[in-house]
């Protein structure tokens, strides 16, 4: 197992520099066992048959369930920039271009971001409840005891599942979202459906949805990632296990908005 459990300890400064710098340290030490956790996760993909009813039980919770949310997050995004763009576009006489702007806006970056932070909230803080929990309550060194890897048990399968959940959910939300748009473009811009679909046809090419495929399996590596990490790294009882789901909540949306906008300066 790589992830040390001990707390990290320093004796204590009232020197502002010396703080900053433990401060510094102490980050690049947890990204550091973080990484090489993931890296490990990778490793032990090749035995995925061997976790494969695992693997199938954490699609059905990383996916089916979070279907509905999806849904109607993705159905209202859809509807306000088709409501936002197009109502700008009215002032040019260009309303009828709202398809273009819907998909293209869905595709890059809303589609994979919003899916992404949705299973931050949802999938992330169920998985560092659960891993903090077992972690507090001894679970965790109980499987090392019985010479069972902590990573290939509990991380790789929750890996495996969310880089399959996490592009098809993207893609069901470029379409959901599309089609929200559409029902505004219809409905209050005065777009006809074929209009719509035409200019989104336009719009949607082979590089718009690799990309955006692209971009969910980062988020979802970055996802299980710092959940996983900050779920086993829990201590201090049921505090620890709260403060592991806040820190993986947070840190997931910073990174997944940090990252989706260094993919995109690359890819565009």
């Amino acid at each position: 197992m790589i992830i040390p459990y001990e707390q990290d300890y320093y004796p204590p400064s009232n020197n502002p520099v010396i703080y900053v710098g433990r401060s510094f340290l102490k980050v690049v030490r947890h990204a550091g066992r973080g990484l090489l956790m993931v890296f490990e996760a990778f490793l032990f993909l090749p035995l995925i048959l061997r976790s494969r009813d695992e693997v199938a039980r954490q699609m059905f919770l990383a996916g089916i369930k979070s279907f509905g949310v999806t849904t109607v997050v993705a159905l209202f995004t859809g509807m306000i920039l088709a409501l936002q763009s197009g109502l700008i576009l009215r002032d040019y006489g260009q309303e009828m271009r709202v398809g273009t702007l819907v998909t293209e806006a869905m595709c890059r970056e809303m589609g994979p971001i919003m899916t992404a932070l949705i299973l931050s909230a949802s999938v992330g803080s169920a998985i560092a409840a659960q891993l903090g929990t077992m972690a507090v309550s001894e679970e965790i060194a109980a499987l090392e005891v019985m010479s069972i890897n902590p990573v290939r048990f509990l991380v790789m399968p929750r890996l495996a599942a969310m880089m399959v959940m996490c592009p098809v959910l993207t893609i069901y939300t470029d379409f959901i979202g599309i089609v929200g748009g559409g029902a505004v473009a219809s409905s209050q811009l005065n777009v006809s459906w074929g209009l719509y679909y035409e200019n989104v046809l336009f719009m949607l090419g082979l590089k718009e949805i690799w990309i955006g495929i692209l971009k969910s399996w980062v988020f979802a590596i970055i996802i299980v990632g710092i959940s996983c990490y900050e779920g086993l790294s829990a201590t201090k009882g049921a505090i620890g296990v709260g403060i592991a789901t806040r820190s993986s909540v947070v840190i997931s949306f910073l990174l997944v908005l940090i990252s989706g906008y260094f993919l995109t300066r690359l890819f565009y």
